[in-house]
């Protein structure tokens, strides 16, 4: 699936994981059993990016809150 635009206004539910999981692949595999994130102060990867997969936050809003609070978001 091709998605154009990663806003929330722009996709579904469904739409908002499969972009989640797409970004997280980039470090290299699947995020099961990794703490990474959690290594790196964002805490977990299923609460971290929650909100915007709930459509609260966009990813913009929560990678800017990631950078600005050293990995904490709230």
């Amino acid at each position: 699936m091709e998605i154009k635009s990663v806003l929330i206004k722009d996709t579904t539910r469904e739409e908002r994981i499969q972009i989640v999981e797409q970004g997280l692949n980039q470090c290299g595999g699947a995020c099961d059993f990794c703490n990474g994130c959690d290594n790196l102060g964002g805490g977990s990867v299923d609460a971290f990016y929650q909100p915007y997969i709930d459509g609260e936050k966009e990813l913009r809003e929560i990678n800017m809150e990631y950078k600005s609070h050293t990995g904490l978001v709230r």
